[in-house]
């Protein structure tokens, strides 16, 4: 027997959004209050702009840990991708959309980057995701990447380099409700 359904079913109900998380795009100064209201403990190093991974090396040699290249990516059905890996990790774009379920991939235009995840290029960081409150975009986490400790992204700004521990990493992303899909890009595998 199929019950009708009434439009109290089928509306969403709206739920209250996490502290720092509704309006429009996020700072700098608004991803840090974000942490300090989670708990998370960072330290942010300014410095001059920073747009490749090959750049900035005499900033990386002053902070420890995982120091992060990000690439903001659209595939061939429309669906957002943002993988955050190490510096020096090999991603073969060709083929990874086999390893993560995706279609084809390419790089996602800047205008599509500033919808979404409130940055330019050159300023591409995990920490995007506090912008990010549609959840368009699916996150993949490098497991090289997700066993560093500290890890270093920028805050929304290239301009500097924030550092967290991984653990305080998983919480901001736990915090905004998303779950990684952790990558072993070495051997082109999803890892459980």
């Amino acid at each position: 027997m199929v019950l009708p359904q009434t439009s109290r079913a089928t509306e969403a109900v709206p739920q209250e959004p996490p502290f720092g998380y509704a309006g429009g795009m996020k700072t700098r100064t608004d991803l840090i209050a974000f942490l300090d209201a989670q708990g998370i403990a960072h330290a942010t190093l300014d410095h001059p702009a920073v747009f490749r991974v090959g750049e900035g090396d005499e900033i990386k040699a002053a902070l420890p840990g995982g120091h992060t290249k990000n690439l903001f990516l659209k595939d061939a059905k429309g669906q957002l991708w943002l993988i955050s890996a190490l510096g020096e990790t090999a991603i073969d774009l060709k083929t990874l959309h086999h390893v993560i379920g995706s279609a084809r991939l390419s790089f996602g235009n800047a205008a599509l980057m500033e919808e979404t995840l409130g940055v330019s290029p050159g300023s591409v960081t995990a920490f995007g995701l506090i912008n990010d409150t549609s959840r368009r975009v699916r996150f993949v986490l490098d497991a090289a990447l997700a066993k560093a400790d500290p890890v270093n992204f920028h805050p929304l700004t290239n301009t500097a380099t924030t550092a967290v521990s991984q653990t305080d990493f998983r919480r901001f992303l736990a915090a905004l409700g998303v779950e990684p899909v952790i990558v072993d890009f070495a051997g082109m595998r999803v890892m459980d």
